[in-house]
């Protein structure tokens, strides 16, 4: 199924210029397409449209200690509530490394820039006007989205 995922404002990467009105294509979990919404929708006809306000850009990458939390699962939530679609390694050990695998959070050796481009890892998080995260896409699947 392609999910189209529609902003106010798309940045490819989050120190690039924004484009107004723009759209990431995402089928299972890769990117498809990145571009103005009436373009993307116009080559991706019937394709399921979620609008979010705000910025839609690349997952972040969690650099520190995860949070503290109960379990280790709800610990990669809370990472993934950031925005946060990867951690680095040293901050992971073998419990968390098995949530983050499940949940599709990717274990980094170094933190990495990152873009969204077609045929890349549908990695996607949408900030609000006040910074916060709004939703987060892990490899394609909505995992968080604030209430």
């Amino acid at each position: 199924m392609l999910t189209l995922h529609a902003a106010d404002e798309v940045r490819a990467a989050w120190d690039a210029e924004p484009l107004r009105d723009g759209a990431v294509a995402v089928e299972g979990g890769r990117i498809a397409a990145v571009g103005p919404l009436a373009e993307i929708e116009g080559r991706f006809p019937g394709a399921r449209v979620r609008r979010w306000p705000g910025v839609l850009g690349p997952g972040r990458v969690h650099e520190g200690p995860l949070p503290d939390a109960p379990s280790p699962r709800e610990r990669v939530h809370e990472v993934l509530k950031s925005g946060a679609v990867a951690v680095v390694e040293r901050y992971v050990d073998d419990p968390l490394r098995s949530a983050a695998e499940r949940n599709g959070l990717l274990v980094l050796p170094a933190p990495r820039p990152a873009v969204l481009a077609a045929g890349g890892r549908a990695d996607l998080a949408v900030l609000g006007a006040d910074g916060a995260c709004l939703a987060t896409v892990c490899a394609g699947r909505l995992v968080h989205r604030r209430r």
